[in-house]
């Protein structure tokens, strides 16, 4: 029993990041794609709004701008290496090393949540029980925004190699409406990275 729990501390929830962080970190952290982005979604939250991040990395650049627009920041993610960087990089955000598929998000409610980069790495399964969570999480008006291709589609992560899935946009419309959600802006960034914007009803 000992040696299998002792096994388990080294699986890998991070989908393949954690093997690559120091590589992730060194070419993320100099990227801006997205930050324009994530700033005016802030800008149409509430002052000094609490936001919850999945899978944050280290933080940069999107935490960073989070943080520019004073809001409050949770944050989540499944790499030791990678939070490690984050709580370097911002000591005084509140954050977890946890995969989102276990988390119960801080126990509390939100009036945003992010996930960029984050919902493909999941298999359908995975995704509906994000959404569900998401939706349990926040306030009635409340925000979530992820990134996903528009279209269904299957490929693998250009970083780690392993499979990506886009369940596509009437898939995730229907998703998110069962958990009293509505899409209520799609739009792409400069890197064609494609945006959900959906509220809570």
């Amino acid at each position: 029993m000992k040696q299998r729990l002792k096994n388990e501390r080294f699986i890998d929830h991070s989908n393949g990041y954690e093997q690559l962080a120091e590589t992730f970190n060194a070419i993320r952290s100099k990227n801006t794609i997205g930050v324009s982005s994530v700033q005016n979604w802030v800008q149409g939250l509430p002052a000094h709004a609490s936001i919850l991040e999945l899978g944050c990395g280290t933080g940069l650049p999107i935490t960073k701008v989070l943080l520019e627009q004073a809001v409050k920041v949770y944050a989540i993610d499944a790499s030791p290496t990678l939070l490690s960087i984050f709580r370097q990089n911002f000591p005084d955000v509140p954050n977890r090393l946890e995969a989102v598929q276990n988390s119960d998000f801080f126990g509390r409610k939100f009036d945003g949540i992010l996930a960029w980069g984050l919902l493909f790495l999941l298999s359908e399964g995975e995704q509906l029980a994000l959404f569900k969570k998401a939706s349990e999480s926040l306030v009635r008006g409340g925000r979530f925004l992820f990134t996903a291709p528009e279209q269904p589609a299957t490929w693998k992560d250009v970083l780690t190699g392993q499979p990506s899935v886009s369940l596509g946009s009437t898939t995730y419309r229907s998703m998110l409406s069962n958990f009293g959600m509505e899409i209520i802006d799609t739009f792409q960034d400069e890197g064609e990275n494609h945006y959900f914007e959906a509220q809570k009803i």
